[in-house]
């Protein structure tokens, strides 16, 4: 094996990297509080997140509808809002909290 795919070369690299910061910037406490700004917690983060998404897709649905005039352009506008639409639904059920006993119908059927 070379060097490269050691296990420390990952972290001497974060070493060197980091050696000339000032003590706050290298911390693991601070980079764990810049990681929570990129968490969705609530659903009113989630809409947001979706609004800034519906807005750049629309944003690409137009251009796609100037650059390919037609049916075609419109199909790309679609792909592109219902990219969001998914997304969307995603994002949206993975911030409802699940107490575990939500079940749909047909799971519930079969246990008569």
């Amino acid at each position: 094996m070379s060097r490269w795919f050691t296990k420390t070369y990952p972290l001497t690299i974060v070493i060197k990297l980091l050696r000339g910061w000032p003590a706050f910037c290298v911390s693991w406490g601070m980079w764990k509080q810049i990681a929570r700004l990129f968490v969705i917690k609530t659903r009113w983060e989630a809409i947001a997140v979706i609004y800034a998404l519906a807005l750049g897709a629309v944003q690409r649905g137009y251009q796609y509808l100037e650059e390919y005039p037609g049916a075609g352009g419109w199909l790309l506008f679609a792909a592109c809002t219902a990219a969001v639409f998914m997304a969307g639904a995603k994002i949206l059920d993975s911030t409802r909290r699940d107490s575990g006993e939500r079940r749909r119908r047909s799971d519930l059927a079969g246990q008569n």
